[in-house]
């Protein structure tokens, strides 16, 4: 697959703000690299900018492990989680944001849920939403119908997020995998990445994408959250959710198959895909 020449072709004169600004909502004391992991994907896949949304008392050590061309905003916390008072900061900072992209690693705290919750409800801006910023939204679907109905999102479950968020089990997930993304795609006008072997990429409009790169070797902490920020870096770089999805997964498998000749399936970490995608966006050029 060759990537759109949106993503290949750079005026000479661009600069970094026309390939935009990502703020990533992301991390834990439990989850500390996540964030990273999808901050440094974004960057490598084209973002202008990217700021880490962490934990206060995380910074120090984020600072430590995260590469330097990331920023971070230390975000109000409760013993190493964010809390919902960091919605203040988070409201303020949103005005100089292109993309907001919600979730790795950031823990199943009641505060930090509640978080989550009112960023869906009241920050208007397109967004990806991810692992635990999926789990805060169990039982609370109907925040993606508000008044922001038609904003751009773009929601990545694995089979079990997927699961939980329809009250269903993973075997009825798994046994129906594109109808099931392609209704709820529908019912709440929006795009869903529903990951696993033979990703499947669905939007409300009625694209439907099956994604065929990709090994098993991904089946390691963390490749989720390198997929999300991929996807935010392409929505930031101007293309529509569906394509932004559709062009993260298969360079994610991609560059996962590539790693997976040099590392292994079984030594393949989530970092290492990373490291491909470079590549990986060459074999696609």
């Amino acid at each position: 697959m060759r990537l759109p020449a949106r993503l290949l072709q750079r005026r000479p004169e661009a600069h970094k703000g026309d390939f935009g600004h990502i703020l990533l909502i992301a991390g834990s004391a439990r989850f500390s690299g996540a964030g990273v992991l999808a901050a440094e994907a974004a960057m490598r896949s084209g973002a202008g900018l990217v700021t880490l949304g962490i934990p206060k008392h995380l910074n120090n050590a984020i600072i430590k492990i995260k590469p330097k061309e990331v920023m971070t905003l230390p975000l109000p916390d409760k013993e190493g989680t964010l809390s919902l008072a960091a919605f203040r900061n988070i409201e303020e900072f949103i005005k100089n944001i292109d993309i907001l992209a919600i979730g790795p690693g950031l823990g199943k705290e009641q505060s930090t849920q509640k978080l989550v919750r009112k960023l869906v409800r009241e920050i208007n801006k397109p967004r990806v939403i991810d692992a635990d910023g999926l789990n805060a939204l169990v039982g609370h679907l109907e925040l993606l119908t508000t008044h922001y109905s038609l904003l751009t999102t773009i929601l990545t479950p694995h089979p079990g997020e997927m699961a939980r968020l329809l009250g269903i089990s993973i075997k009825k997930v798994q046994s129906k995998r594109k109808e099931l993304a392609w209704k709820f795609a529908k019912d709440y006008k929006l795009t869903v990445v529903l990951k696993g072997y033979n990703t499947v990429v669905a939007d409300y409009k009625d694209n439907l994408y099956i994604n065929k790169t990709g090994n098993p070797g991904m089946a390691t902490a963390g490749s989720g959250d390198v997929l999300t920020g991929m996807i935010a870096a392409f929505l930031a770089q101007g293309l529509d959710a569906f394509n932004a999805a559709k062009y993260a997964v298969y360079l994610h498998g991609k560059a996962a198959d590539l790693a997976a000749q040099e590392k292994t399936q079984l030594g393949m970490i989530a970092s290492d895909i990373i490291k491909k995608i470079p590549e990986a966006i060459k074999k696609c050029s």
